[in-house]
């Protein structure tokens, strides 16, 4: 079975991000790990303030793992939070739709609340309060 994984990178609160989608979702982190967790390495040292910055953590949710880490070093100059991607949720009944909606949303800015499209799809778009931008739906199963 293929599924599909999403990794977020963000620039320091990468750790209060993945804590906050555990409150919603539940369960537990599969891995977190630091910098500080890293083996020394004498041709790389990494800044001090910048050791407790997650290194990786993976987060099952469903059949898909949410994935993540703190960006630092020569890759901290193309940070741009909350651009090339999004998360896609699909979810099995309206109610459980809006209640991610509403919750996931909390803080952040909506781009287009939850409504039937004209795809057949009941859909909605945000960005949450860390930038992270997220594509809720459902789809009804026709009745025969």
């Amino acid at each position: 079975m293929t599924t599909v994984n999403t990794y977020l990178t963000f620039n320091g609160n990468c750790e209060e991000a993945f804590n906050f989608y555990k409150s919603i979702f539940g369960g537990e982190f599969r891995h977190i790990g630091k910098f500080s967790d890293m083996p020394a390495d004498p041709n790389y040292s990494i800044p001090k303030e910048q050791l407790n910055r997650v290194m990786h953590v993976s987060f099952p949710i469903g059949n898909t793992v949410l994935m993540g880490s703190d960006t630092g070093g020569e890759w901290a100059s193309n940070f741009k939070q909350g651009t090339n991607f999004s998360v896609s949720i699909n979810t099995d009944s309206q109610e459980e739709a809006d209640r991610l909606f509403k919750e996931l949303s909390e803080k952040g800015q909506v781009i287009m609340p939850m409504n039937k499209t004209f795809w057949d799809s009941y859909f909605g778009m945000f960005t949450d309060q860390f930038g992270i931008q997220w594509m809720v739906s459902y789809d009804e199963v026709p009745k025969h």
